[in-house]
């Protein structure tokens, strides 16, 4: 994956600076950075396993980006949200007084960004290679209009660009909504919170005295935080499948993630599911909601005494299970 970066350095079309900072932003764990020099590096990734993994390696990782820590170099990957991937070009030349480099892949939509950068100024010419490009542009451009409104809100919820759901109340976590009893216990944990919504109907229910947010997008908790100023909130950026809560609870929602690129990837529900079991009190209960076709149904039985559909539609089903089994995650 870091073959485009190994080549734009190594041919000297970019000119890695010989002293200061250099951001990169959003690499994921199969980015190698090592063209570049580690001790200038500032990694900038809000994805808690992939933060997770660069500061094991031993890299300078932060969350997000400091609009007032400058930087001699920038380098972006790009993320798949268009809107996403322009407010990280626009933050790379705002933070950077030398060249920022860009490197996607094709189905990211690299060719549409560069398209339109040309009508900006001059970029590099592109380097293609594995299904995508890389090039780079001068830091002085002037992207302040691809830069997001400081608050942006969709349905009464503070968003983000590039967080799940951002342009509006996601269908499957509405009907997951809906379908919640009343009564979910004192204690309960939603999993993959993203910006709350879930969160945000549970405190609804009676009897809720403790709601714990579980997320790994850092700016999707952050607008979380917002949404819900609820003190029985307690918000975790952390990666679900190796998280405890610091405390048992009675009641698990979530809409699991099932993909971290364009393929599905079910084995990501199924170590949720996992989790939920692993946190529940023995007289706990789970429920989910799910696209249709995902294969939850064997692994909840696994780890769950009884397991049921609740409900649904042709798109989602929603499960429920109860009695978590004590098995070793």
């Amino acid at each position: 994956m870091s073959l485009r970066l190994s080549l734009a350095v190594e041919t000297g079309g970019f000119a890695v600076p010989s002293e200061g900072r250099i951001a990169v932003f959003h690499p994921r764990t199969d980015h190698d950075l090592s063209p570049l020099p580690k001790d200038r590096l500032q990694v900038i990734q809000p994805l808690r396993p992939d933060h997770e993994h660069f500061v094991a390696q031993g890299y300078d990782c932060t969350p997000q980006a400091d609009p007032q820590t400058p930087f001699a170099a920038a380098v972006v990957f790009l993320p798949r949200a268009k809107a996403l991937a322009r407010m990280l070009v626009a933050q790379a030349v705002a933070a950077s007084d030398g060249p920022v480099l860009i490197d996607g892949a094709k189905t990211d939509g690299v060719d549409s960004l560069l398209k339109a950068l040309r009508q900006r100024g001059t970029p590099s010419d592109p380097i293609s290679k594995a299904h995508g490009k890389v090039f780079w542009i001068d830091g002085s451009m002037d992207l302040s209009d691809w830069l997001p409104a400081a608050e942006q809100k969709v349905d009464g919820f503070v968003t983000a660009p590039g967080v799940f759901s951002a342009d509006g109340i996601d269908p499957a976590s509405a009907l997951l909504a809906a379908a919640l009893p009343q009564k979910l216990g004192r204690c309960v944990a939603d999993l993959g919170a993203g910006w709350g919504y879930l969160s945000a109907q549970v405190l609804k229910r009676e009897g809720v005295e403790e709601l714990h947010l579980a997320e790994a997008d850092y700016h999707a908790l952050a607008c979380a935080r917002q949404n819900l100023t609820d003190a029985r909130a307690q918000f975790h950026w952390v990666d679900v499948r190796g998280w405890t809560p610091p405390t048992t609870v009675n009641t698990v929602v979530m809409n699991p993630p099932f993909h971290t690129g364009r393929a599905a990837e079910p084995s990501l529900g199924q170590a949720f599911i996992a989790a939920a079991a692993s946190m529940l009190a023995a007289n706990g209960s789970l429920w989910m909601v799910a696209n249709r076709h995902l294969p939850y149904e064997a692994v909840l039985g696994e780890r769950f005494a009884h397991v049921r559909e609740e409900g649904g539609d042709n798109r989602f089903k929603i499960l429920t299970a109860s009695k978590p089994r004590r098995l070793r995650r």
